[in-house]
């Protein structure tokens, strides 16, 4: 009996100790975390944040992910049906996880505009899982100078397989586009609005949009 608890205890401490390889791989909102190295060297999650897989092609549904208003944590507004609000939140935590449906400028479901949030790993409601961020406009600009064509082939195509999974609608909340083009948050401000990354079959480009665009989110290590 003794030998038969000693074997117990031990395995039980094993049990305990023993660091948790799946525990460490999963982001706060769910996501797997798994790593990619792109042509520019950097290092990339290897799929949307709330994708349950890696594309196996552009329009491939399970690799599309969540959809985020600029500057918000994962607080369930990001999920593509997520309920809807007419009530811009007065703080830069919303108060719920409720999509923000605006139309007037600048497009903000937060009335007061923060320029802080989603500024590097340690910026404030930052979505991505520990030591990763929000791409800045310029890394993106890298990232398409190395595509083989700039559209929806050349997105897809590179090691990050970007798939086009549409956005979200501010004014009435509507998933639009998903599988015809690509739209990607960056942490990088323009004025009252955020630029981002927009590709479809024929061009692949950034520019600026309102925050309150639900948009999909890729993102890299710091």
């Amino acid at each position: 009996m003794k030998h038969i608890y000693v074997v117990i205890t031990y395995l039980s401490f094993l049990f305990i100790y023993m660091p948790s390889s799946e525990a460490q791989n999963v982001a706060a909102d769910g996501t797997v975390v798994i790593e990619v190295t792109s042509k520019t060297g950097r290092i990339w999650m290897d799929r949307n944040l709330g994708a349950s897989q890696v594309a196996t092609s552009s329009t491939n549904v399970a690799s599309f992910g969540y959809l985020y208003q600029w500057g918000r944590a994962s607080d369930g507004h990001q999920l593509r049906s997520s309920t809807t609000s007419s009530k811009l939140s007065s703080q830069d935590i919303p108060e719920n996880g409720m999509f923000v449906l605006v139309i007037n400028s600048p497009n903000d479901w937060f009335s007061g505009q923060s320029e802080k949030l989603w500024q590097g790993v340690n910026g404030k409601n930052n979505p991505c899982p520990k030591g990763f961020r929000l791409p800045t406009s310029l890394e993106l600009d890298a990232e398409i100078a190395t595509w083989f064509s700039k559209d929806s082939k050349g997105a897809f195509a590179s090691p990050l397989k970007l798939p086009m999974s549409g956005y979200r609608s501010n004014g009435n909340g509507s998933v639009t586009d998903a599988g015809l083009s690509g739209d990607y948050w960056t942490s990088t401000r323009d004025g009252l609005n955020s630029r981002g990354l927009y590709f479809d079959v024929t061009s692949a480009g950034l520019d600026a949009g309102g925050r309150a665009c639900g948009v999909s989110v890729r993102c890299i290590k710091d």
